[in-house]
């Protein structure tokens, strides 16, 4: 009975430790793809990064981050409306006009794009990814000027991790 029991408080004390390490290396090994499937609802239709790249000028692209984020860098010609949808802001752009939005990797984009698709606007497209997706896809991200630049505003320490490429700012 004894042997049985130490038996079993020996195994629980070296399963229990292993277990914990294996769930901590997944949820390390979380990348983008996985980050969607748990956070979003899939309610506005995916735009991939390279499908952008060949219709860049057939989109309004709109930047849904915080303002520090977007003046960092952002997609060259995105409209900075920030992550609370305001109707003014959106406005003078027509229902039927083809519409990107994106943030840092499709989270926070995937909001606003709920609340223009109920506002009307009829083809609103969430980019898949975001801007990390694009950055880590080779593709330009522009500063403050329009130039080209390597910084990519990671949103927290803990996000960083999705950005594969560029220089990592805070």
């Amino acid at each position: 009975m004894k042997k049985s029991s130490f038996l079993i408080l020996f195994l629980l004390l070296i399963l229990i430790p292993l277990g914990l390490m294996s769930q901590e290396k997944d949820s390390s090994q979380k990348n983008i793809p996985s980050l969607l499937r748990d956070y979003n609802h899939m309610t506005v239709p995916y735009l991939s990064v390279q499908m952008l790249q060949m219709e860049y000028k057939d989109y309004v692209i709109l930047d849904t981050r915080n303002k520090e984020e977007f003046d960092v860098s952002h997609l060259l010609g995105a409209v900075w409306v920030g992550p609370s949808y305001d109707v003014n802001k959106v406005v003078a752009i027509d229902k039927k006009a083809k519409i990107v939005v994106y943030c840092s990797v499709g989270i926070r984009s995937e909001d606003y794009g709920e609340k223009m698709l109920k506002d009307g606007y009829k083809e609103v497209y969430n980019l898949y990814g975001s801007i990390f997706s694009w950055k880590d896809a080779g593709y330009v991200v522009v500063d403050q000027k329009n130039e080209p630049t390597e910084k990519v505003h990671v949103y927290t320490k803990s996000w960083s991790k999705y950005l594969k490429t560029g220089e990592k700012v805070y």
